[in-house]
């Protein structure tokens, strides 16, 4: 047994986005971060084929345009823009150039997050390490947030999707500053709910358990098995599995459903 998981296919993704109701999110503008791949990107996918005009956001330019590009290659609305979630500047242009791309905002996907920062103990883990996981998993989703509001409120149908993590819920070991930063989120998505539900705006979280992806691809072999033992449906989390509960969470089912939770982890843990 290796210490690594190999990256496998897309799994599913294809048949659930071909699923898809097409006017599920007609019209809906949304900006999603952290999309030039893994979960970012299948959010992306799911609104573009949901009917969504999309634009994506991520460190990794490149590959966040060439995800754009291949959407639209296949008739969807899509853009792409670079950001850096740690700098302010850049948060707050792409938010702008996001809105006036789109000519407005119906909704935005806090994906982007700093996952690996694992591997150590507390005793271990580093100010740098801690201050660059907060700055980017919780700073970077509030100044987004904050930049979007007038936008969302104006839409009157906004709706923001935060996205958390089940390690926040059973206090996975040896990821505090990871853990810590998903506690925060879910905090803030509370928090948040309460301060701009006057202005229509919902704010949700969604929690994924351990999903196969490129930004996981470093978790030991272990813990992956500690989920597969754990969870109620005995199997490997795929992108695919989460991106229903952000479609509902970004669509007209949900008007009503604000400041809450839900965990997207297979029963492993029940919320």
């Amino acid at each position: 047994m290796t210490d690594t998981w190999t990256l496998p296919d897309a799994g599913d993704l294809p048949t659930f986005l071909a699923g898809l109701p097409p006017g599920l999110l007609a019209g809906r503008r949304v900006l999603v971060t952290g999309a030039a791949r893994g979960l970012g990107w299948a959010f992306a996918q799911s609104i573009a084929r949901a009917g969504g005009r999309v634009v994506l956001a991520d460190i990794l330019a490149d590959e966040v345009q060439a995800g754009a590009a291949g959407l639209r290659e296949s008739g969807c609305d899509a853009q792409a823009l670079a950001l850096d979630l740690n700098a302010p500047e850049s948060i707050n242009s792409v938010a702008d150039a996001a809105i006036a791309h789109l000519g407005g905002l119906d909704g935005l996907v806090n994906n982007a997050a700093i996952t690996n920062s694992g591997g150590r103990d507390p005793d271990e883990l580093d100010v740098q390490t801690w201050d660059r996981v907060m700055q980017v998993n919780v700073r970077g989703a509030w100044l987004m947030s904050r930049a979007c509001r007038l936008a969302l409120a104006a839409s009157g149908q906004g709706a923001i999707v935060n996205l958390a993590s089940d390690t926040a819920l059973w206090g996975a070991p040896r990821l505090l500053a990871y853990v810590s930063s998903k506690g925060a989120v879910i905090a803030m998505t509370r928090a948040l709910a309460r301060e701009w539900g006057g202005e229509g705006i919902t704010v949700n979280a969604i929690a994924p358990g351990l999903t196969k992806v490129e930004a996981t691809a470093y978790v030991p072999q272990a813990r992956h098995q500690h989920y597969l033992d754990g969870r109620a449906l005995r199997r490997e989390q795929q992108p695919a599995d989460v991106c229903g509960a952000v479609l509902f969470a970004l669509s007209g089912l949900s008007r009503f459903v604000t400041g809450q939770l839900l965990a997207v982890n297979g029963g492993f843990v029940m919320h």
